[in-house]
């Protein structure tokens, strides 16, 4: 009986797309098994790529709509319009630190307002089942940008509105919602992130975050007291919990999307798996081969391959992951996934890894499909 396979990796970051293994591995996978069939689906965590991922799975069709960049410039961005008038969004194509140069990065200046721009967009365009995508932002506002392009209006203790950038977080005095966009209540909306942190304290959102978007010591303590600020306010005028894990994401982006939208917060692997209609295709599967550039104790929170790895457990489905390279505990993922095989053949530099990656990872899908064989034979 032919073998059927699944393919259903991450993107190695810098070096090879999701369609590009995908590809790799049924080239491997028919030059060992001429007779076997392979389905693949293009996966995501909620980072850079998600959409593209989704739209791509589903046959969806990018949107493009201009809003206001982080430094508030106008930036080109969009939203994928998906079957069923769904749509997934990415914030960091409005809101996302690759666009703001390394030298102007400060999140007291940033803001997510683009990305509650192209929110409004989607909403306006009729779709009432909206997926957000929030990794990889540049901002540390709390969310305060994205509710205001949404209608929610800041106020400072003067009544004066707020234009809702970090450096705001701390002036917060009053918060008015009832300017939200009415289409906001006829509408689900999922937050898809692969982090748990708190909004505060020491793994919250500046902490963690606010170093790689430009928060100096000084500027980080500055900004947490303004998040501290902002969420007693949140508290205070809506009797909300701003102490759950997520809401630190994006820079607190996860508890404005839930405070204000009701937004169901999930792992972005799993909300990918969901929009890509994974479980069918693993029911036909005899085995899944996924993948990451990195395999470490990181993977297990929210990352594709524990997202995988737990579905083809719950299946009983057998499930392989080839990984650029193995870090800290990784073999703990081995109790989410059955092997674990990474491309490197030997020591080398990761510019070589990076700059040879299609022909290692050739190599290593040859490698297990031929080492399947022999189980098989």
């Amino acid at each position: 009986m032919a073998m059927r396979f699944l393919f259903a990796s991450d993107s190695f970051k810098g070096s090879l797309s999701s369609v590009k293994i995908a590809e790799l591995l049924t080239r491997a996978a028919k030059e060992v098994f001429p007779d076997c069939s392979c389905d693949w689906v293009p996966m995501a965590d909620g980072g850079e790529g998600t959409a593209e991922a989704v739209i791509m799975a589903t046959g969806g069709e990018w949107v493009p709509v201009t809003v206001t960049g982080p430094l508030g410039e106008p930036v080109e961005a969009g939203y994928g319009l998906l079957p069923g008038g769904r749509c997934i969004i990415e914030m960091a194509s409005a809101s996302g630190l690759v666009l703001v140069d390394p030298s102007l990065r400060d999140p007291r200046n940033t803001s997510t307002f683009g990305t509650g721009e192209l929110i409004a967009a989607a909403l306006k365009a009729g779709c009432r089942d909206v997926t957000i995508a929030i990794g990889g932002s540049a901002t540390n506002d709390g969310g305060m940008g994205c509710a205001r392009a949404l209608g929610v209006r800041f106020l400072d203790a003067q009544g004066a509105e707020l234009e809702g950038r970090g450096g705001d977080l701390a002036k917060v005095a009053r918060i008015d919602v009832s300017g939200l966009l009415p289409e906001t209540r006829e509408t689900n909306f999922t937050v898809m992130s692969d982090v748990d942190n708190p909004l505060l304290g020491p793994d919250g959102a500046t902490f963690t975050f606010g170093p790689q978007k430009g928060a100096v010591p000084a500027i980080r303590d500055e900004l947490e007291a303004g998040m501290a600020n902002y969420a007693a306010v949140l508290r205070r005028d809506l009797g909300a919990d701003t102490d759950f894990p997520g809401a630190g994401a994006a820079g607190g982006l996860g508890a404005a999307l839930k405070i204000f939208l009701n937004a169901r917060m999930r792992s972005g692997s799993d909300a990918v798996l969901d929009l890509v209609g994974f479980d069918a295709l693993l029911e036909k599967a005899d085995l899944v081969v996924t993948g990451e550039g990195r395999i470490d104790w990181q993977s297990a929170h929210g990352k594709v391959v524990a997202g995988v790895g737990k579905r083809c457990r719950k299946a009983g489905r057998p499930c392989i992951a080839i990984v650029g390279g193995m870090g800290e505990k990784a073999e703990d993922m081995l109790s989410l996934v059955d092997s674990i095989v990474p491309t490197v053949q030997g020591p080398c530099t990761l510019e070589f890894a990076m700059g040879h990656a299609e022909e290692l990872y050739e190599s290593a899908a040859l490698r297990t499909f031929r080492l399947l064989k022999v189980r098989h034979e």
